[in-house]
């Protein structure tokens, strides 16, 4: 974690689990201007608005610590991993006499920046602790994040289970916010299967998890959901049908003027797929070409990246 002095998990759970649960005074973060201000694709952005309305806020307020657990989000959103456990530090040092939510958000970004620094043995106790505590306190937001975490960073035989544990805990809520998750979920778990080879599962989870995107209105997100589906029946064989998917999402890229490193990948697959390497080279090129300037999937995806530029080159 770039030179960082990483702190054992064990204390930072158990430091949050002495916090009594009183409540302060404070009210919560405003959580549907919070869902505003997220631009997950532009982590840059949402921190610098966050920074603004952090300003607003009385400087001993749970609210306040609650949004600087989402600015150490966007700051390992960008791979800033000693900026985030520097923040979060500010609010572990906060966290007494404040309302549980605050260390469950806490417990929750602190987990999720060790996960995407690569190390999931010390984030996984910091989502138990933070599922438990959200729990206790009828968060039930913060309760299905927490399981929705585990899904993703449990050792790999638990993840299934975690995951369909936080569709359960979806449904049963009253809480319209929180019934948003089904989205998420329903693609983890649809990539959950993906990755076991159970690709029919998978396909029938993608399938699922686009008509919930298509209702929350994230055209991003649906176009992602788009390429599952199709990325599922290229595992299935299903060439036909995938490259129909990709195209028409090529063509809305085009019209958009947008760019997308994974549809350029998945044209270059499916045309390798079907014995034609000449055809598949300009596409493997052009997801090289846009993926290998996104410092995220170039940190955590090396042996990929290389194929696509192998893969791309002139022969």
């Amino acid at each position: 974690m770039n030179g960082r002095v990483a702190r054992p998990a064990l204390r930072t759970v158990l430091l949050a689990t002495l916090v009594t649960g009183i409540a302060s005074a404070d009210a919560p973060l405003d959580v549907v201007a919070l869902d505003r201000w997220w631009d997950f694709e532009q982590p840059a952005a949402s921190e610098t608005k966050f920074r603004a309305e952090l300003a607003k806020l009385s400087p001993d307020s749970g609210a306040r610590l609650e949004l600087m657990t989402q600015m150490a989000r966007a700051q390992a959103l960008r791979r800033q991993f000693d900026e985030a456990h520097a923040t979060l530090d500010q609010v572990e040092a906060s966290l007494a006499g404040h309302a549980p939510r605050v260390s469950v958000r806490y417990l929750l970004e602190r987990g999720r920046v060790f996960n995407s620094s690569r190390q999931p043995e010390r984030a996984v106790p910091l989502f138990h602790a933070a599922l438990d505590q959200a729990r206790a306190a009828g968060e039930d937001f913060l309760a299905i994040d927490a399981a929705h975490m585990l899904g993703i960073a449990a050792p790999p035989a638990e993840r299934l289970d975690w995951n369909l544990e936080a569709v359960a805990m979806t449904e049963r809520t009253s809480d319209a916010r929180s019934k948003r998750w089904l989205a998420s979920l329903y693609n983890n778990i649809g990539w959950t299967y993906h990755e076991r080879g159970e690709y029919k599962q998978a396909l029938a989870y993608f399938e699922k998890a686009l008509p919930a995107w298509e209702a929350r209105g994230d055209a991003s997100a649906t176009r992602a959901a788009r390429w599952s589906v199709a990325r599922a029946l290229r595992s299935l064989g299903r060439y036909d049908e995938a490259l129909a998917i990709q195209r028409a999402l090529l063509a809305d890229l085009e019209a958009s003027g947008d760019t997308d490193g994974f549809v350029f990948e998945e044209l270059g697959e499916l045309a390798l797929a079907q014995g034609d390497a000449a055809a598949a080279r300009p596409w493997f090129a052009k997801g090289y070409a846009a993926l290998s300037s996104d410092p995220s999937f170039a940190a955590d995806n090396p042996a990929r990246l290389e194929r696509l530029h192998r893969l791309g080159a002139a022969p």
